[in-house]
């Protein structure tokens, strides 16, 4: 099997202060009731998040494996990745993943929304997959949500995935507070173009996780069959998406960098899921005047881009 192509670029890293102080003035734009600042990072092993480590902290980078080229027009099926293998491919073997990505379709027998949650393994211990599948429901054409490692022992996925890494280790982190939007674009949409306004030509790469506290979210999972004929233009993705309201609580997992330095990065991709059945793509909060977000963010000090379509299109990309 051919080795994937890893490239690898230096992000700019700003101080959490100066970002959290160029968060604050910007979301006071967009949202009603905003408050953001340097704190420790809550044990993420706790409600609602329940993750196998207790931070977002050490060697934190992104990364952006595959992309929307492998999905659309038509699937590319033999796209199949590992997330023990990015973890080492991004030079942190035993990494904390988090992010967004697709089901791999050879091992779930349906396309599907990935939602990973994963302690890469190590030397030491063995992987802990603590991610979520959201698929369309056979019986009721509704959202079926799955923890992955009640059927599924290993740690692939397909096509796709925009991930954020780290050691997984508690620290200090950017926690951001926002209610009632006022504005049209969505949570992370809205932080990425307030860091991209701020630090213009000098690419800025975040992830983390939030919570969507109250009120209910724009979701979309993909069909559980791939698209026979090819999707040319968002709006026949669109017609083959399927889009559901959710509610909170939703706990999600961005990723995002302010803009691409030529890598044909996907700029942001955010997936979550829930302790109710729902999960899946996050769109934007469909409930403004109730609507509640807590987060958890840090800077990412690289980008690491794995197995870059050589042809490439920008359909596909919301």
């Amino acid at each position: 099997k051919k080795m994937a192509k890893v490239e690898k670029f230096a992000l700019h890293v700003p101080s959490l202060e100066e970002l959290s102080r160029v968060l604050q003035d910007g979301l006071k734009e967009n949202f009603a009731d905003v408050q953001v600042s340097v704190v420790d990072c809550p044990d993420l092993t706790r409600d609602p998040f329940n993750f196998p480590v207790k931070g977002l902290c050490g060697k934190p980078r992104i990364v952006d494996v595959g992309g929307v080229p492998y999905l659309v027009p038509l699937v590319q099926k033999d796209k199949v990745y590992d997330l023990n293998t990015v973890a080492k491919q991004i030079e942190l073997p035993g990494a904390f993943i988090l992010g967004a990505g697709a089901g791999s379709s050879k091992i779930l027998g349906v396309n599907a929304e990935f939602i990973p949650v994963v302690q890469a393994e190590s030397e030491q211990k063995p992987a802990v997959n603590a991610s979520y599948v959201a698929q369309i429901n056979p019986a009721d054409g509704g959202c079926l949500l799955e923890k992955y490692s009640d059927k599924y022992s290993d740690c692939e996925f397909g096509l796709l995935a925009n991930l954020y890494a780290s050691l997984g280790q508690p620290g200090k982190v950017i926690e951001v507070k926002a209610n009632k939007r006022t504005g049209q674009c969505n949570f992370v949409t809205c932080m990425r173009q307030i860091i991209e306004k701020h630090y213009g030509d000098k690419p800025v790469g975040m992830g983390g996780t939030f919570v969507i506290q109250k009120g209910k979210a724009k979701i979309h999972i993909m069909p559980p069959e791939f698209s026979a004929c090819p999707l040319n233009t968002d709006e026949e993705v669109n017609n083959w998406l399927k889009f559901f309201e959710m509610k909170a609580p939703l706990i999600c997992q961005p990723v995002l960098v302010s803009r691409d330095p030529g890598f044909d990065l996907r700029v942001e991709h955010t997936h979550c899921f829930s302790h109710h059945g729902e999960g899946g793509h996050y769109h934007n909060d469909t409930t403004p005047d109730s609507v509640q977000y807590l987060g958890y963010f840090l800077p990412a000090e690289l980008v690491f881009r794995i197995d870059r379509p050589k042809e490439s299109h920008m359909i596909g990309r919301d």
